[in-house]
């Protein structure tokens, strides 16, 4: 499958690392193999150089021209309504929720355990009355057979008496 995600201008990138760290910026020009020169005016993070390896691409490119200034590339983040749609995107939904989870208190994850384990329990208590009822239906488990008679008590038969050995 060939790649969708390239590096060039327009594409808006989630920094992953350095002081920059979870901030949304877009590549206005690309330096060369390892660099690339990025702005961020919805984000906060003025125009500089970054490494690619330090970028996430993501799905969203504005449309400017080559090599941009600030105020066009402002201009095209905010029509492109970019800050909202990234957090309608799936990707910020869960980084959202790993840095809630990453300021849980241990009060709070006793909490998080106690309810999941009254949901267990009641999820339980009903896939239980369910499968029950099912079986007792026929449509789970095995099916029901017909009854059949009681089967005859096998007896031994007598056998002959074997020569005694001498």
């Amino acid at each position: 499958m060939p790649f969708e995600r390239y590096v060039e201008p327009g594409r808006v990138a989630l920094v992953a690392d350095g002081p920059l760290k979870g901030k949304l910026v877009s590549v206005v020009d690309v330096i060369n193999q390892t660099r690339a020169l990025v702005d961020g005016p919805g984000s906060g993070v003025p125009r500089q150089q970054i490494r690619l390896n330090q970028l996430h691409l993501t799905k969203f490119r504005l449309k400017y021209s080559f090599t941009a200034p600030t105020r066009v590339v402002r201009k095209a983040w905010t029509e492109a309504k970019l800050n909202e749609k990234w957090a309608d995107s799936q990707w910020a939904k869960n980084l959202a929720k790993k840095e809630k989870r990453a300021q849980m208190t241990d009060f709070d994850r006793f909490k998080l355990t106690s309810a999941r384990v009254k949901r267990n329990r009641a999820r339980t208590a009903v896939f239980k009355s369910m499968k029950a009822k099912a079986a007792r239906s026929g449509t789970f488990g095995k099916k029901r057979l017909p009854k059949t008679p009681a089967k005859k008590v096998r007896t031994k038969k007598a056998s002959a008496a074997k020569p005694a050995k001498k």
